[in-house]
């Protein structure tokens, strides 16, 4: 049997895979086994923030695996207390929990804030706000975060606590937040899984502003969003407010499994010895890799995440076949006349991988994706879309 039909016959059918087979890449290109060359605009999901196999990436993490790959976090390491260090300073969080995905990152986040919430207000204040359109996660309790029923419909009893607003509307939040009692609001800046989805700046203040007025923890799920995916280190910081808790993944370790719970001051001792934890989480491989990309995630970085996505949106905007462009930085979603899955399919055949997000066309590319080629698989994309 090839690749394709041992992962049919073996491998749990929860995936609608592409029929291609990635065997190696370099940069932002990849190649199958065929041979044939991809331009890759979808980095894994946002994951592979600098592209496959990147030089000074596979430096740190083969240095680290040579000194030790693992311990116990009952003992110190150097590349997760590093990484927290860095995390802490670039932000103005106060400390950091590791985990190994955005759905573990912010289950800590719901932990963190209902026992902040019962610490100061009692334990019957433990409802957690998020938004209609929303997507937190796989587990059962980040399914019930999640706002879209779709997602709910196989896997009931989901765990209660979660309630459902309606994004860009602060009064609705409101009246929410007014009916519960209210431990967190927890949001994405842009909804990735949604649609690929921005929301509006003034009602992101709004919620920030509401929710401190109130003691209400302020989550923000940076899993997709985050690591310098919006042209800033982390969305939020587009908008101007600062979290209580941030949740980040996918591309902080690029390419290797490391989630970060970042908590602030309000709530940076709410978690004591016992009260959480995570046999991988802050792995030293995963670490050194979490080093190496947010080490490299600076000023003259996010400019030109800035530059390319305007450039992308200018080249995508009035063009036959595309109705809308939305997002933020290199993190975009077309809507398309064709159906999304035909026009991907479209351009994996001209040589382009791309991704769908609901009904569009999702674009995730490295960050340091060069020009030339960003400019090339815009050319292929338009030529699909039309």
């Amino acid at each position: 049997m090839n690749i394709q039909e041992l992962d049919r016959e073996y491998v749990a059918g929860t995936y609608a895979r592409f029929p291609v087979t990635i065997t190696a890449g370099k940069g932002s290109l990849v190649t199958d086994v065929d041979g044939k060359d991809y331009i890759d605009l979808t980095s894994g999901i946002a994951v592979t923030s600098f592209g496959a196999c990147d030089d000074v990436w596979y430096k740190a993490i083969c240095e680290q695996a040579a000194k030790i790959q693992h311990m116990s976090n009952l003992f110190y390491t150097e590349p997760c207390a590093k990484l927290a260090e860095m995390l802490c300073t670039r932000t103005g969080m106060r400390k950091v929990f590791f985990s190994n995905s955005g759905a573990e990152a912010n289950e800590c986040a719901v932990k963190v804030a209902r026992k902040y919430a019962a610490d100061t207000k009692g334990p019957d204040y433990s409802t957690v706000i998020t938004l209609k359109n929303s997507f937190h996660g796989r587990t059962i309790t980040m399914l019930s975060a999640t706002g879209q029923d779709h997602y709910h419909e196989l896997f009931r009893p989901l765990t209660p606590g979660f309630v459902h607003a309606e994004a860009n509307n602060l009064e609705y939040m409101k009246t929410l937040a007014d009916a519960h009692k209210t431990a967190a609001i927890m949001i994405e800046c842009v909804q990735g899984e949604g649609g690929v989805v921005a929301l509006d700046a003034g009602y992101v203040k709004g919620v920030a502003e509401f929710a401190r007025e109130n003691d209400i923890a302020l989550i923000v799920d940076e899993v997709q969003t985050g690591n310098g995916r919006s042209g800033q280190l982390y969305s939020y910081m587009n908008y101007g407010i600062q979290p209580d808790i941030v949740s980040t993944a996918k591309g902080l370790a690029g390419g290797l499994p490391l989630g970060a719970t970042l908590l602030g001051e309000k709530v940076k001792d709410t978690l004591k010895p016992g009260d959480h934890g995570s046999t991988f989480g802050g792995n030293p491989v995963a670490c050194a890799g979490g080093v190496s990309i947010l080490g490299r995630i600076d000023d003259e970085l996010l400019a030109g995440v800035r530059r390319k996505s305007k450039f992308l949106f200018e080249a995508f905007t009035g063009v036959p076949g595309i109705e809308a462009v939305t997002g933020m930085g290199l993190m975009m979603g077309l809507k398309t006349t064709k159906p999304a899955k035909d026009v991907v399919n479209a351009c994996i055949a001209e040589g382009v991988l791309c991704l769908t997000a609901k009904d569009r066309v999702r674009l995730l590319p490295a960050l340091n994706i060069p020009d030339d080629l960003l400019a090339k698989a815009a050319e292929v994309i338009k030529k699909c879309c039309a």
